[in-house]
C-alpha cells in the first residue's frame, strides 16, 4: 500500500533531506522509523531534496508498506518515534502510480530577512542581515523572474534543463522581518536562495531592476551572492 504523507523539519537540527551515512536526515529518519513499523526496509520518495538548515512546513513524501495499518495509527506510530525535530502532520493512502517528486504541480517557499538589529535568538531561523533594503526596487526587480524562463543563471551545478515557471512572487514585513514567498512549478538546487541573492543586491541600489533580465536572458550569473540556507522555508507542496 502506498502512503503520502506530509512533513514538518527544523532544518537547524538536521542535516538535510537526503540521507547521509551517520547524519541525521529527514530522509533518513523517515526510512529508520518506518523500517521498523513495516518490519522490512522501506525507502522513501520526497517532493524535493532541501539542504542543510533549510525549514519545512509541508514536504510530501511518499513510500510503500507491507503492514495492514490505517493513516491514523501510522500518523502516531510515526511521530512516537521520529526524531523530535521532525513532525508527521498528516497521512492518506494514494495510489501505487503516485510519486512524490514527478506529480507535483506547485512548490511555495518563502525566505526570511532581519531588517532589524541583530538578534541570536532567531539567528537559525532568519537571514540576520540587519540594515535597510529598497523594497520597491526589489518588487519591481522580482517581476522579471515571473513566468516560463530558464534559471540557469539561478541555479548551482549541472542540468540537463534549467527551465521552470514561477507563477507569483509576494512580499510582506512583520515588524523587521521581510518575507519574500515565491511559487511555482519547480525550483532547483540553490535556485530560491540565489533569486534572493539577486534581488538583495537591487535591493542594495548595487543594481538596478533590469539587472534581472539580464542574468536570465544570458543565462550567467553575476555578483550576486547566495544567501544562508537557514531563512528558507517550505510552505507547501500541491499536487
Amino acid at each position: 500500500m502506498r502512503f503520502l504523507i506530509s512533513v514538518s523539519y527544523d532544518g537547524e537540527k538536521l542535516y538535510g533531506f537526503e540521507r547521509q551515512p551517520r547524519k541525521k536526515t529527514v530522509q533518513g529518519e523517515l526510512e529508520r522509523v518506518l523500517t521498523k513499523i513495516n518490519k522490512t526496509t522501506v525507502l522513501v520518495k520526497g517532493a524535493g531534496r532541501t539542504d542543510r538548515g533549510v525549514h519545512a512546513y509541508d514536504q510530501k513524501v511518499h513510500f510503500d508498506l507491507n503492514v495492514n495499518i490505517t493513516p491514523e495509527r501510522l500518523k502516531r506510530g510515526m511521530n512516537s518515534m521520529l526524531d523530535p525535530s521532525i513532525y508527521v502532520n498528516s497521512v492518506k493512502v494514494v495510489s501505487d502510480e503516485f510519486h512524490a517528486r514527478f506529480d507535483v504541480k506547485k512548490k511555495i517557499y518563502r525566505y526570511d530577512i532581519n531588517l532589524g538589529e541583530y538578534n541570536p535568538i532567531i539567528n537559525s531561523y532568519v537571514y540576520n542581515y540587519n540594515r535597510n533594503l529598497n523594497v520597491s526596487a526589489m518588487k519591481k526587480a522580482s517581476k522579471y523572474m515571473l513566468g516560463i524562463n530558464s534559471y540557469e543563471a539561478f541555479t548551482s551545478g549541472e542540468r540537463e534543463n534549467y527551465n521552470s515557471i514561477i507563477y507569483k512572487i509576494t512580499f510582506s514585513k512583520k515588524k523587521d522581518i521581510l518575507s519574500i514567498k515565491f511559487e511555482g512549478k519547480a525550483f532547483y538546487r540553490y535556485m530560491v536562495r540565489n533569486l534572493v541573492g539577486a534581488l538583495i543586491l537591487v535591493g542594495e541600489g548595487k543594481e538596478k531592476p533590469e539587472y534581472i533580465k539580464e542574468l536570465i536572458t544570458k543565462k550567467i550569473r553575476k555578483k550576486y551572492v547566495t544567501v544562508p540556507a537557514n531563512g528558507l522555508y517550505l510552505m507547501k507542496v500541491d499536487y
